[in-house]
Formats: C-alpha cells, structure tokens, sequence
C-alpha cells in the first residue's frame, strides 16, 4: 500500500476516492459525513453566549473609570478651593470656596463643600464630597467622593 492510500484511509475514504470526486466531506458511501456539518453555527452559538459577558465587563470598566475620574475631579476641586480661600477676605472664604470649587468642575457632579475655613495653625482646610455617578454623570448613587485640601493662609 502507498503512502497516499493509507493517508485516506485514515480519514474513512477508500484509496480510490480522489479528493476531486465527490464534494468536500462526503463518504464513499456519497453522503455527507457528520464531521463537515456537525459543527455549523458554533461560532455564532459561542458568540452569543459571550455577549452578555463582554457588555458587563464594559459596563464595569466604564462605572470604574467614572469612579476614577469623580476622585480625580474631588481632589481638585478641594485644591482649587484651598487655593482661592488662602487670598479671600475672612468674611467672604466660603464664598470664596465655593466657586473655585465649582469653576472646573462639570455640571453633572453634584459637590457639597462641608467645610472651608482658616485653623489656627494658619492652614486653611477644605472638605468636599462630590456624589458619584451611575453609569452617566447625572445619574447619581448615594455614595459621596470625598476631597481633602490644605493651604497656607496669606492673609
């Protein structure tokens, strides 16, 4: 026996069946064998059932990017705060505060200053807390981001 007739015989065909006798997959016998259709619409049964695996994992991704991104818009805020109230006047600093707070920050984000005011060691400190978003700035949990800042009085 040749080494081509042991090659077909492997896979179920008798040495005489050329490859260009019968269409791909079918057996001597001249019906379609269970190996070349058995697998037909795998890759769509395998992708549908990762769909809802790859949305949650992109849903995820993008509520932890907001988580970061509302830390990094708390941070600063507190440090845009902290600044503008070391130069306001003693009777204006919450003013003062609050709009150095508000003036980078987008209009999404809800921020609640809980306090702005000068220590006696001549900081000024500030704690903010901005409410996180859900999916979509606007959208809010009733988780609070805090910020934290402090700054030299130069008044």
């Amino acid at each position: 026996m040749n080494v081509i007739g042991r090659a077909t015989r492997r896979y179920g065909e008798s040495p005489a069946t050329r490859p260009g006798d019968r269409a791909y997959g079918d057996g001597p016998s001249g019906r379609a064998s269970a190996r070349a259709y058995g697998d037909r619409g795998q890759a769509a049964i395998e992708f549908t059932g990762m769909v809802p695996i790859i949305l949650a994992t992109v849903v995820l991704l993008w509520e932890a990017a907001l988580v970061g991104y509302t830390f990094s818009l708390a941070g600063n805020a507190a440090d845009e705060a902290a600044r503008a109230a070391t130069t306001a006047v003693p009777g204006t600093r919450v003013a003062a505060c609050t709009e150095a707070a508000e003036e980078d920050l987008p209009g999404a984000w809800n921020l609640e200053i809980e306090r702005c005011q000068a220590e006696n060691d001549g900081l000024v400190k500030v704690d903010l807390t901005l409410e996180l978003p859900l999916f979509f700035p606007g959208v809010n949990l009733p988780i609070n981001v805090p910020g934290h800042a402090s700054a030299v009085r130069e008044s």
